[in-house]
């Protein structure tokens, strides 16, 4: 993962281990990263995530899921 990438990651994450067992949350939130990637692989919309986890902003999942995407296609690229 580049420096940028951590950055923007930094922004849209936030680990504390007094919250949620350490678990990664979306910044400014107790919803834990792993709950999205839960609901896609169940074949649930990114609408229906917002909708559960409405702490949780668009810009936030989308900026997750391209950061995800970014860093897997950089790993198979290499």
């Amino acid at each position: 993962m580049t420096a940028e990438q951590q950055s923007r990651l930094d922004q849209i994450v936030w680990v504390d281990p007094g919250r949620m067992s350490g678990s990664p949350c979306f910044r400014g939130t107790r919803v834990p990263v792993q709950t999205l990637i839960d609901h896609i692989e169940g074949n649930a919309t990114l609408e229906q995530f917002l909708e559960g986890f409405p702490s949780v902003t668009r810009d936030q999942a989308i900026q997750f899921i391209e950061l995800a995407k970014e860093s897997l296609l950089a790993r198979v690229s290499s």
